[in-house]
């Protein structure tokens, strides 16, 4: 009867122990951001020594640029000259232009977004300059620098790159 007189107690639950899984959670919410951040800042870049990345980018050179920029990279006539409806024509993309002045990032921001007022331009500024965010892919917009990089000069390419690494 010894039996009898015991108490019958429940099992006890034990909540699982979810420390691991959050902490799973995060590493793996932090390995996507870092994925993420690494394919934008080092995977999409405008190489001119990447052949297939700049055969991409001549046909949409050619295609979506060149009808301002010029077939060959030229810039409209007296492009450092104001327009009568004031705004400046569009420069050349060659040697010698400024476009290699300036980081890949600002050149692909001002392709994509065009010549926004204020992040890309002086505010006030009016360009006539599209965005083309809307027509072209990031991709696309990678692959036509990489084809305006491959026309420069290797000293122009190689001051383009320090440019880039002084600024960062």
């Amino acid at each position: 009867m010894k039996d009898s007189h015991k108490q019958h107690r429940a099992p006890v639950r034990r909540r699982p122990n979810l420390g691991w899984l959050f902490v799973a959670l995060i590493l793996a919410a932090g390995a996507a951001v870092a994925w993420s951040l690494a394919r934008q800042s080092g995977a999409e870049r405008a190489d001119p020594d990447d052949a297939p990345q700049v055969a991409r980018g001549k046909p949409v050179y050619d295609r979506h640029c060149a009808s301002c920029h010029g077939a060959n990279l030229e810039g409209q006539p007296r492009w450092q000259s104001r327009l009568p409806n004031g705004r400046m024509p569009a420069p050349p993309h060659d040697a010698s232009g400024h476009t290699w002045h300036h980081p890949d990032e600002l050149l692909f921001g001002m392709t994509k977004d065009g010549l926004v007022p204020g992040k890309y331009a002086p505010r006030g500024y009016q360009s006539d300059m599209p965005a083309f965010a809307g027509t072209l892919t990031d991709a696309e917009i990678w692959a036509v620098l990489a084809y305006i990089k491959s026309r420069w000069p290797p000293e122009i390419q190689r001051a383009q790159r320090e440019r880039r690494h002084v600024r960062r």
